[in-house]
Parts: C-alpha cells; sequence; structure tokens
C-alpha cells in the first residue's frame, strides 16, 4: 500500500542550522512513484548573502557558485510543482520542511499541506540497535553510497533508503506517514 503514494524526497544544504536566520544554498527533489525514483530536481540557489566558511568546506558550495544562481523566489514555482501532491519524505524532516516553510514566506508563497515521513524515525522502528540513526550510519549498515552533503547526493540516497526500508521491513508502512502540520 505504502509504495503506490508518490514520494517527493527532499534535501537541502543551508547556510546555518536556524530556518529563521538562515538561507537554503541548494535544494533536490527526488521522486519515487511506484516503488521506483522516476525523476529529479535539484538548484543551487543564491541565498542573497555570504555562505560561512565552514559550510563552505562541509558542501563545497562557494559563494562564487550561487552569485549568478536563482533566488529561492525564482525555485519557488518549480519547487511548487515537484512537491504537489505527494509525500514529503526527508532525514530529520523537521529540518528541511523548516528550512523550505521559511523560504516560502520569504518568497510570499505559501509552503503546501503535505503529509510527511521522517526516513529518522522510520529506520528507528525498522532498524533497531545501530548506535544512531545519521543518514551515513543508515547508509554504512545498508551498503548505500553516502551523498556527501550536496543536496542531490543526500536527497538520492535518502530515497533509496525509503524504498529500502519499506521492502526489509514492511510492517513499518501502516505508521508511515503523518499528516500535516
Amino acid at each position: 500500500m505504502a509504495l503506490q503514494r508518490i514520494f517527493s524526497v527532499v534535501d537541502v544544504e543551508t547556510t546555518g542550522l536556524s530556518p529563521g536566520r538562515d538561507r537554503v544554498i541548494e535544494v533536490a527533489i527526488v521522486r519515487i512513484e511506484g516503488g521506483h525514483i522516476v525523476h529529479s530536481y535539484s538548484s543551487l540557489i543564491n541565498p542573497e548573502r555570504p555562505i560561512p566558511l565552514f559550510i563552505q568546506q562541509m558542501t563545497g558550495i562557494t559563494d562564487a557558485m550561487v552569485v549568478k544562481a536563482p533566488t529561492f523566489a525564482e525555485v519557488l514555482p518549480a519547487v511548487t510543482t515537484h512537491l504537489a501532491g505527494t509525500v514529503f519524505v526527508a532525514h530529520n524532516v523537521k529540518f528541511d520542511q523548516g528550512f523550505l516553510k521559511a523560504e516560502f514566506t520569504r518568497a510570499g508563497g505559501e509552503f503546501p499541506s503535505l503529509e510527511f515521513v521522517d526516513t529518522v524515525a522510520l529506520a528507528r522502528r525498522g532498524m533497531r540497535g545501530l548506535p544512531n540513526y545519521r543518514l551515513e550510519t543508515l547508509c554504512a549498515h545498508l551498503g548505500l553510497a553516502v551523498g556527501g552533503h550536496r543536496a542531490l547526493g543526500d536527497a538520492t540516497v535518502t530515497a533509496h533508503l525509503l524504498l529500502r526500508l519499506l521492502a526489509e521491513a514492511p510492517e513499518i508502512a501502516p505508521a508511515l506517514l503523518t499528516r500535516p502540520r
């Protein structure tokens, strides 16, 4: 039943940890239909402010890379289209969803009301006993390549993680969805 849903697996890279103060510098959305990855979208985002050095070192995304990139307001229509009518999935969904909601508000848009899935919570139910549930740890445990702190790589590996969790622990599927907040 769960794999009949359409999922948008989302990852964002940001200038920091606070949706109220910091900005998105990259967004990626990987679409899953019928249990298969069918499409991906990604864009660098001009945060209209300097990217802190430690973020540049962690992500490899530099000020020079985003200076001519679109602002979030400019990618808002594409992001909205890719999310429409899907289940929003992320690894630590509060982070990605919180940043997207803040960016939608800044851009004068309204974040869509979507059901969502947190792969951290899903992994805690289906893969008990791991030392932690960071994306890197789960990928190592399942033999998946890590995305390397870039949005498309992380969204793609999170999509594969979701598919593996649902295939290996189908009993977690009934508790999969959380209603919009």
